[in-house]
């Protein structure tokens, strides 16, 4: 073999070298074929406890929320039963001691008592107002309202000094001449139930409904009245002026009521209906709208010279129906030449237009003699309101 036939052979074998279209076809080729749908990532497998535990961190807080909320609503409730259960105990001293002090005008207004008798009952009244006091003192207030629950004692400790000094007052007063003196002794004690009256309302009442307000207490008492008592003992304060006593004296001296220095008497002076205002005739009908307001006052006047106590008013509505409304008030007691009003309330509404007759009757005082001024009849048609 010559050296040419070697490198024939060698040509033979070589291999050339790659164009850009066989790489391509290449790359063609290798290109791999479709494939099948993709499967969703799946979750790592770390998180699903995390996420069970921020959940039962999150019931654990809402537990917690729930639970608070409900121990304040408790707490909220409990504090509003402290508070209304001590103002149902107050309230019912305070009523107890407002009749007493009911129970004192009637006995002054009343005529006929000897001295002796009416110092007798007003000691009794001094007595029972004590048992009040003492019921007081045995209540135990919330701690925001020791300081008002002092005031309540105190008030009720000055009606029993001005109750007790009242008796002696009028037992002392037995051989005094004067009776300008004598009134003002009676008064001088008068002024201390007077001086209660003040001390509940401003001490007690007032920043006690204020400290309720602070404390969100609202509503009414255990008992169903007013969350916090009112009490005046009372009833009309001018009871407490040396006028007034002047009378009492004068009666314990042994002048009856009424008739000593008369004429003495009363003296019908209208009728209105409230709220218009309207002033009823004795001569035409008036027209009368009924409605759930509607009210009736009546003015009366002493016309005479001496004081009149306890003087009943009578107002009747009568129908033509039947079925009359009837209502009653008393006056105090009035000054010689002073007028007073006297209003009824509540009456009912009447479910059609009618004609009625409302009579007034001011009860004449002992040795009234003019009794012609004291009652009228008042022709009146009502009709609904609209």
């Amino acid at each position: 073999m010559s050296e040419r036939d070697v490198d024939i052979d060698f040509d033979f074998f070589e291999e050339e070298a790659p164009t850009e279209e066989s790489s391509r076809a290449e790359r063609v080729i290798r290109r791999p074929g479709p494939r099948g749908p993709r499967r969703p990532p799946r979750a790592p497998q770390n998180l699903t406890p995390l996420l069970r535990l921020v959940g039962l961190v999150a019931f654990a807080i809402l537990i917690i929320v729930l639970l608070v909320f409900w121990i304040k609503s408790c707490q909220a409730s409990s504090k509003s039963s402290t508070y209304k259960s001590y103002m149902s105990k107050i309230s019912e001293v305070a009523s107890s001691s407002q009749q007493i002090g009911r129970q004192l005008g009637d006995t002054l207004l009343a005529p006929g008592l000897k001295r002796a008798q009416l110092q007798s009952k007003i000691a009794a009244l001094a007595r029972q107002e004590q048992l009040d006091v003492d019921r007081g003192r045995a209540i135990t207030p919330p701690g925001p309202l020791v300081t008002e629950h002092q005031a309540v004692i105190q008030a009720l400790q000055f009606r029993v000094s001005g109750l007790t000094g009242l008796a002696d007052a009028i037992g002392a007063t037995a051989t005094t001449k004067n009776s300008t003196t004598a009134a003002g002794a009676l008064a001088s004690q008068m002024q201390r139930l007077l001086a209660s009256d003040v001390i509940w309302s401003d001490s007690f009442k007032a920043p006690a409904e204020a400290e309720l307000r602070n404390q969100g207490v609202t509503g009414t008492n255990d008992a169903g009245g007013a969350l916090v008592p009112d009490s005046q003992f009372l009833q009309n304060p001018a009871l407490a002026t040396a006028s007034a006593m002047t009378t009492v004296v004068e009666r314990l001296k042994g002048a009856s009521a009424g008739t000593q220095n008369c004429p003495c008497g009363t003296e019908l002076i209208s009728l209105k209906a409230l709220p218009s205002g309207k002033e009823l005739s004795t001569s035409t009908q008036t027209p009368i709208v009924v409605t759930t307001s509607l009210q009736f006052q009546v003015a009366v006047k002493n016309s005479g010279n001496v004081q009149v106590f306890s003087v009943p008013v009578k107002l009747t509505v009568e129908q033509a129906k039947g079925g009359n409304i009837v209502k009653t008030a008393k006056i105090g007691f009035l000054n010689p030449g002073d007028e007073t009003t006297v209003t009824f309330r509540n009456f009912p509404q009447f479910n059609f237009s009618m004609p009625a007759t409302i009579k007034v009757e001011v009860s004449p005082v002992a040795g009234e003699t003019k009794t012609d001024n004291n009652s009228a009849d008042y022709p009146v048609i009502f009709s609904l309101a609209g």
